[in-house]
C-alpha cells in the first residue's frame, strides 16, 4: 500500500485477490457443471467441488474488501481514487440495469409477438397455443394486492430509513445513522421472508405448473428468474448495509468520508427502483392483461 501517498495517482502494491478470486470462481462454475451434469469421471449430484469455489468466493470478497479499508484507513483513498471509485460503481450499478432489461424484455416480447414467436419457434401445436397468450392460459397469476404489495411498502419504506441514515451521518448524527440502518436492514431481511413464502405459495399450489399450463414453462422461468435474481439482489444488499451498520458501530465512516456506505446506499436505491418496475409490470400491468 501507498500509505498516505502525497498526490493524487499512486500505485498500491499488488493484490492477489482478482488471480484467486477468478481461480474459485472458475471452480464453483465447474462444480456446478458436476453437480448437475457429472464431469471428469465424477458422477453427477457431486457437490464438493461446488462448495469448495463457493467458500473460496467468500473468503476472496473478505479479503479483497479488508484491504480495501485498510488502504482507506492508511490514507491511500485520494480523492482521485475516490472519484475512481464512484465511477466504477456507477457503472456496476448501469451493468446490473442492462441485466434486468433482459427479463423485462421477454415479458414485453412475448406480450406483443407472442403467437408470432411460437409459430417460428416451435412445431408443437400445443406449445404454439399455449404461448399465443400472455399469461398463458392455465396459468395462475400472483395477485398484486397482497405479498407483492407488502413488499412494494416495505422497500419504499427501506429507501427512506437508509436516506434517513445517510442524512444523520453527513451532519455528524452517527446515532440516527446506526438507528436508520439497522431498520434498513431488519425491513431487507422482512422482504425476504416475505418473498420466500410468496416463492413457497407459487409452488405448493402449482400456480404456475399445472396440467392445464403445461406447455407453459416459459413464464414461470421468466418470472422466478426476474423477481428471484431481484430477490438476491436484495439479500446481497442487506448484507453490504449489514457490514455497513457493523463498521459504523466500530468507529469507521466520518461526515466527510462514507464512501463504503454512500455506495451501499446506492445500491439499495437501485434495488428499490427495479423492484417499483417489476410491480408495476409484470404483478399489475400484465395481470390485469389477463
Amino acid at each position: 500500500m501507498a500509505h498516505g501517498a502525497k498526490h493524487d495517482y499512486h500505485i498500491i502494491n499488488p493484490s492477489p485477490w482478482p488471480l484467486v478470486s477468478s481461480a474459485f470462481v472458475t471452480l464453483m462454475f465447474v462444480g456446478l457443471v458436476i453437480w448437475l451434469k457429472g464431469l471428469f469421471g465424477l458422477e453427477k449430484g457431486t457437490w464438493y467441488v461446488f462448495a469448495i469455489g463457493f467458500v473460496g468466493i467468500l473468503y476472496s470478497m473478505f479479503g479483497w474488501w479488508r484491504d480495501v479499508i485498510k488502504e482507506s484507513k492508511g490514507g491511500d483513498h485520494t480523492p482521485v481514487v475516490q472519484l475512481g471509485l464512484r465511477y466504477g460503481m456507477i457503472m456496476f450499478i448501469a451493468s446490473e440495469v442492462m441485466f434486468f432489461v433482459a427479463w423485462f424484455w421477454i415479458f414485453f416480447e412475448m406480450a406483443l409477438f407472442g403467437s408470432h414467436r411460437a409459430s417460428e419457434a416451435s412445431a408443437i401445436e400445443e406449445v404454439r397455443t399455449a404461448w399465443s397468450n400472455w399469461p398463458p392460459h392455465g396459468v395462475e397469476l400472483v395477485s398484486a394486492w397482497h405479498l407483492p404489495l407488502l413488499n412494494t411498502l416495505i422497500l419504499l419504506l427501506s429507501g427512506t430509513t437508509v436516506t434517513w441514515a445517510h442524512h444523520a451521518l453527513q451532519v455528524g448524527n452517527r446515532k440516527d445513522a446506526k438507528l436508520g440502518l439497522l431498520l434498513t436492514v431488519i425491513l431487507g431481511a422482512i422482504f425476504t421472508g416475505v418473498q420466500a413464502y410468496e416463492y413457497h405459495h407459487i409452488i405448493e399450489h402449482h400456480l404456475f405448473f399445472n396440467e392445464e399450463a403445461a406447455n407453459s414453462g416459459l413464464y414461470g422461468s421468466s418470472f422466478f428468474m426476474a423477481t428471484g435474481f431481484h430477490g438476491f439482489h436484495v439479500l446481497i444488499g442487506t448484507i453490504f448495509l449489514a457490514v455497513c451498520l457493523l463498521r459504523l458501530m466500530g468507529g469507521d465512516f466520518t461526515p466527510k468520508k462514507h464512501f463504503g456506505f454512500e455506495a451501499a446506499a446506492w445500491y439499495w436505491h437501485f434495488v428499490d427502483v427495479v423492484w417499483l418496475f417489476l410491480f408495476a409490470f409484470i404483478y399489475v400491468v400484465f395481470g390485469v392483461a389477463h
